[in-house]
């Protein structure tokens, strides 16, 4: 095991902590086999009962995401590398996802990309005042995976959709709302939270003493600052359309200062990304199993990872931080459906993803 990821198991809760927090806990590789292996070994133990996944203190992250530097470094080569993170994540997710026992996730920070991945397959998710949850990958070429074309459209209404498109971050009390945080507990009652999950973990029925003793603990986060009802009616209406496009023109048409705020954060993003998320959740909408979802992903990521807007996105808003990327295509128009159809045909079988 790396010192990026701790381990420990006794008295019925194994343990995963985060500890990268110079890179705001963002994933590598490494991490992924590391907690993959850690969850293998404990799978079949009788003596492991729960497992709790949270982040080295001291971090304003969860887990900010993965190591996108080297993703797109490999991508403007052989992409293997690439290739190689994104099918140990992927099993990772998937893993967690199938996992017999109940996982308990600490999301108190920066909770993103691969943060999302690790954390929603847990049962229990607490945020805090310190949680913001977002999957910005639109921003920078990518697309929301680690099982976000699942997830995002089994959320409340079309809130999973509003957030693949906009990036759309979101503090506690929206977190609630859009099905990311089950509990909400301010940070100085964490200590009584420890406690109770384990304690929980020596009990014979350790879900329901987790959701009990959590329930327990949990606080109201206040009023929402993004969902509100207004806005949540706004988003079910206007992100429920057939295309982006049609999307675009009902934000335009409503002309409200929130639909105008969600046009000028579109107007930032990738048209393609856009495009492939639109598809990605509609088609995962459908999808009949997480595992399917996942091999679906892999097709997209080994593609995106080495197109233009992926190593363009990178470069402008992470490396030279200019925030001025050159999308190409550079509008909705220009991503034509043979396109798409590019980014989301199998691959050749041996080189296609499969779970654990």
């Amino acid at each position: 095991m790396t010192t990026d990821v701790l381990t420990a198991a006794g008295a019925g809760l194994a343990h995963i902590t985060l500890n990268r927090p110079q890179a705001l806990h963002a994933l590598n590789t490494q991490m992924c086999r590391d907690m993959t292996a850690a969850l293998l070994a404990w799978r079949g133990d009788e003596s492991v009962r729960a497992v709790l996944l949270d982040h080295a203190p001291g971090a304003r992250g969860f887990c900010a995401g993965g190591d996108i530097r080297m993703l797109a470094e490999s991508g403007k080569g052989d992409g293997r590398e690439a290739r190689e993170f994104f099918y140990t994540e992927y099993q990772l997710n998937h893993l967690l996802f199938s996992y017999p026992k109940p996982i308990v996730a600490l999301i108190d920070g920066v909770t993103m990309g691969g943060g999302v991945g690790i954390s929603m397959p847990a049962r229990f998710r607490i945020a805090t005042e310190n949680t913001t949850y977002a999957m910005p990958e639109t921003g920078i070429g990518l697309f929301p995976d680690v099982g976000g074309g699942w997830y995002l459209p089994r959320k409340p209404g079309q809130i999973g959709m509003w957030l693949a498109l906009t990036g759309a971050r979101l503090k506690a009390a929206d977190c609630l709302i859009a099905g990311v945080a089950t509990h909400f507990m301010p940070t100085e009652i964490l200590a009584a939270a420890r406690a109770q999950i384990a304690g929980a973990a020596q009990t014979h029925d350790v879900a329901r003493a987790l959701e009990s003793g959590l329930e327990a603990l949990s606080e109201s986060a206040g009023r929402p600052k993004e969902l509100t009802p207004e806005n949540v009616e706004r988003i079910n209406r206007m992100f429920a359309l057939d295309s982006v496009e049609a999307i675009v023109a009902a934000l335009e048409q409503d002309g409200s200062d929130w639909a105008k705020a969600q046009l000028a954060t579109l107007q930032t993003k990738s048209p393609q990304t856009l495009k492939v998320a639109f598809r990605q959740l509609r088609e995962g909408a459908a999808m009949g199993s997480f595992e399917d979802e996942m091999r679906q992903e892999y097709r997209i990521g080994a593609r995106v990872v080495q197109r233009h807007d992926f190593i363009e996105g990178v470069r402008a808003l992470i490396v030279e931080k200019d925030n001025k990327p050159l999308w190409n295509p550079p509008d909705l128009a220009g991503v034509t459906d043979a396109m798409l159809d590019e980014i989301f045909a199998p691959l050749p079988p041996d080189e296609e993803w499969h779970p654990l």
